[in-house]
C-alpha cells in the first residue's frame, strides 16, 4: 500500500493508489512518486502554490531537471529543511570530467519521463473532477537527442561472457556470473529478470535441466517464455550443482545477505553487483563500446537479427508490447553494415573503366 504524502499536491496518495488498482507494478509506481516528489520540491524551493502554475512555471522546471538542480534540494525537502541558493549552486558544480562529458544536463529521456509523471497526474485529477491549474496538454515534452546505442562486437561479447572462469579467484563465483551472462545473452531477459529468477521456475530432474524453457513474468507483469542455448544450460547446471543451500532464488550471494535476513526469499544477488562485475570485466577486457547488462541485452536482439530472426520473433522474445520498441534495440552491428554494403549496393560488382587517354 501507498504511504506517501504530499500536502502541496492535491490527491497525490489517490494518485498513486489508482496507479496500484489498475495493477502498475509496485517498481512503476515508486517511479512516480519519486518524480512528483521532485516536482513537490521545485514548488516548495520557488514558493509556488500548486493552484497557481501556469507554463511559465512547467519552462522554468524544465530547466530545474536539465541541469539537475533537484538533488540538494530534493534531499532538504524530504528533510523538511530550509533550501538556500548556495544548495541550488552546489548542484551546478560537478566534476571536470563529468562536465566534458555530459555538460552537466540531465538526459532527454530522463526529464520527459518527469514530465509524463505529472502530466499523468494532471489527468488523474482531470479524471476526478478536480480542478487543474493547467490542462496536461499544456505539459509539453522537450525534444530527446537520439543516440544510436551501439553493440560491442559478437567475438567481444562472447569473452565477455567467459572472462569470469579467468579473472574470478571463488570456483563457485567463476561458475555463477558465467552462467549470469549465459543466460543474459542466451534468453535476452532483462537484469532485473534474472535477479528475480527462483529454481522452481527451472525443470531439473536429477541435477538435469529438462526443458529449455523458462517462463517469466516481466516488465508490466508480461507473462512469456525465455530460452535456454545448450551453453546456457550446461554452466546453469554446473552452477546449482555446486550450491549447498536451500535459498529460492537462482542466483545468490556468497556472503552478506545470508546472515543479515531470516527471510529465505531476500537472499539473492543484485542487480548492482551484475552491473559492477560487467563493467569490471569490460575494463579488463580493454573493450570500448559501453557494454552492461542491458548491453548483453541488446546484442541478444542484434545479432538474432542479424541471423534473419523476424521482427516479430524478437518482439516477443524480448517481452516487449511494442515492435517499434523492439526497433530501438536491434542496433546492426558495423561488420553487418558493412556486408550489407558489400552485398546490395547497386555499383558494388561494378569495374571502373579508366579513360585510355590517361
Amino acid at each position: 500500500m501507498v504511504d506517501i504524502e504530499l500536502k502541496s499536491l492535491p490527491y497525490f496518495r489517490e494518485f498513486l493508489l489508482n496507479l496500484e488498482n489498475n495493477n502498475y507494478s509496485k517498481e512503476t509506481v515508486d517511479n512516480y512518486a519519486r518524480d512528483l516528489e521532485i516536482f513537490a520540491a521545485f514548488l516548495d524551493y520557488h514558493r509556488l502554490d500548486f493552484a497557481k502554475i501556469d507554463k511559465l512555471s512547467i519552462s522554468e522546471y524544465k530547466g530545474f531537471l536539465r541541469n539537475q538542480n533537484y538533488i540538494p534540494i530534493l534531499r532538504k525537502f524530504k528533510q523538511g529543511q530550509e533550501v538556500s541558493e548556495d544548495d541550488e549552486k552546489k548542484s551546478r558544480e560537478i566534476s571536470p570530467k563529468k562536465a566534458a562529458m555530459y555538460q552537466g544536463n540531465l538526459a532527454s529521456r530522463s526529464v520527459n519521463r518527469m514530465l509524463s509523471a505529472l502530466r499523468s497526474y494532471l489527468n488523474f485529477l482531470v479524471d476526478i473532477d478536480e480542478t487543474v491549474p493547467i490542462p496536461p496538454s499544456a505539459i509539453k515534452l522537450i525534444k530527446a537527442e537520439k543516440k544510436e546505442k551501439q553493440v560491442a562486437d559478437l567475438n567481444e561479447l562472447i569473452k565477455l561472457i567467459e572472462c569470469p572462469m579467468e579473472y574470478e579467484k571463488d570456483p563457485l563465483v567463476q561458475i555463477r556470473n558465467r552462467a549470469i551472462l549465459e543466460l543474459i545473452f542466451a534468453t535476452g531477459m532483462r537484469i532485473s529478470e534474472v535477479v528475480n529468477l527462483n529454481r522452481d521456475q527451472i525443470r531439473i530432474q536429477q541435477g538435469k535441466i529438462v526443458d529449455d524453457r523458462i517462463y517469466i513474468q516481466g516488465k508490466g507483469k508480461k507473462q512469456r517464455f525465455v530460452y535456454l542455448t545448450p551453453r546456457a544450460i550446461n554452466f546453469l547446471e554446473e552452477y546449482l550443482a555446486k550450491r549447498d543451500d536451500d535459498y529460492p532464488a537462482i542466483f545468490v550471494p556468497t556472503k552478506g545477505t545470508r546472515k543479515a535476513t531470516e527471510n529465505p526469499y531476500v537472499v539473492r544477488l543484485s542487480q548492482n553487483y551484475i552491473q559492477m562485475k560487467i563493467a569490471e570485466y569490460r575494463r579488463r577486457l580493454g573493450i570500448i563500446v559501453p557494454t552492461s547488462a542491458h548491453s548483453l541485452r541488446h546484442g541478444f536482439a542484434t545479432y538474432l537479427a542479424e541471423e534473419g530472426a523476424s521482427p516479430a520473433a524478437i518482439q516477443r522474445l524480448l517481452g516487449h508490447e511494442s515492435l517499434q520498441t523492439t526497433t530501438r534495440y536491434v542496433h546492426a552491428s558495423d561488420r553487418f553494415a558493412e556486408d550489407a554494403h558489400r552485398k546490395f549496393h547497386p555499383l558494388a560488382d561494378e569495374t571502373p573503366q579508366v579513360p585510355q587517354n590517361l
